[in-house]
């Protein structure tokens, strides 16, 4: 449960919308509380965290200069808050950036045993939906519309853990209503950026790869379609089933061929440089992203307008050839299923 809560209304500056300071916290019952708690922290599906940045020294970093005075001090909760919505309300640069209320909220950690993190809640609304109220009048019924904050999805939120101080929080960050502007919430409000854990470089290295084959490969290479989906699917089997990533194991394993290990190596030295990350050689594999980078490793081969080919297995069971009605594709199964 959380122990404090404030909601401001902050509009866009752009255009001519006002800035609306609380003077006090919110006073709620426990019923309301947890409802919120739900609504909340119910956007969180993702193990990808974030931390703050600056272009200089972190304390420059508005946000993260807000939540730490809040960690070191509690009763500066409402001053912080203040500053906090204010700083967004100067991030809009753009017209189309939607106002709406901006609840901060203190999760204090509870639990006993184990090492306790308190937790910073920054959620914005943004979208207003109508519904009607329905009371008794008399012997009948009225119907009144209205609109209101639906609760099964915040348009915007970041939960900043009390942990790794030092080197910006661990936070949990999700834009649900991008208005057109990509940037607001993540780059011109927190200045956040992904934090360089075994989910990031799990994720960069499917996508590196993913990359390499879809792009790279087929001008250095003489592949087909049905070689590159067999390379995707061994791709990920390979990350299903082992525990630690190791890419000599990798590329012996999925790659094989020396000529293409080599090209590999270079490609992903070249988008190092080009994105500006370091992704690890030897790292531990997280499902988490696996599960959810896998969506992007679709094995299909497209033929004109007629057909699709998934490919989800032995790459020996399919062949491809020509002959006087054109080209075709023969496939090889045990049974239908």
């Amino acid at each position: 449960m959380f122990s404090k809560i404030v909601v401001h209304r902050v509009g866009n500056k752009i255009n001519s919308e006002s800035l609306t300071l609380s003077q006090e916290e919110l006073q709620l019952d426990e019923g309301t509380v947890e409802m919120l708690e739900n609504y909340f922290l119910g956007s969180f599906k993702t193990e990808e965290t974030y931390h703050f940045y600056s272009d200089s020294y972190l304390v420059n970093n508005p946000v993260y200069s807000s939540v730490s005075e809040i960690f070191d001090d509690k009763d500066k909760f409402l001053w912080e808050s203040e500053n906090i919505a204010k700083h967004l309300f100067a991030a809009a640069e753009n017209p189309r950036v939607q106002g709406g209320e901006l609840f901060i909220v203190y999760f204090e950690d509870d639990r006993e045993g184990d090492e306790k993190v308190d937790k910073i809640g920054i959620f914005k609304t943004e979208k207003r939906e109508s519904f009607l109220k329905i009371f008794p009048k008399n012997e009948a019924f009225e119907l009144e519309k209205d609109q209101g904050i639906s609760l099964s999805k915040i348009d915007k939120a970041a939960l900043i853990y009390n942990n790794a101080r030092e080197t910006g929080y661990v936070l949990s960050v999700v834009d649900n209503n991008k208005n057109g502007d990509m940037y607001y919430w993540f780059e011109d409000f927190l200045k956040v950026k992904q934090r360089d854990d075994d989910y990031f470089h799990t994720q960069e290295q499917l996508m590196v790869y993913k990359d390499y084959i879809t792009k790279q490969l087929p001008q250095e290479f003489e592949v087909s379609k049905a070689d590159q989906a067999d390379f995707l699917n061994k791709s990920i089997n390979f990350f299903k089933e082992k525990e630690e990533f190791k890419l000599e194991e990798f590329a012996a394993e999925v790659l094989a061929d020396e000529h293409v290990i080599e090209s590999f190596n270079n490609f992903k030295t070249d988008y190092e440089q080009e994105m500006q990350v370091n992704i690890a050689e030897e790292f531990p594999i997280s499902p988490a992203a696996v599960k959810k980078t896998q969506r992007h490793f679709k094995s299909i081969i497209k033929l004109d307008k007629n057909f699709h080919i998934y490919i989800h297995g032995d790459r020996k069971m399919l062949e491809q050839g020509q002959d006087e009605k054109g080209k075709y594709y023969m496939l090889y199964f045990d049974k239908e299923v």
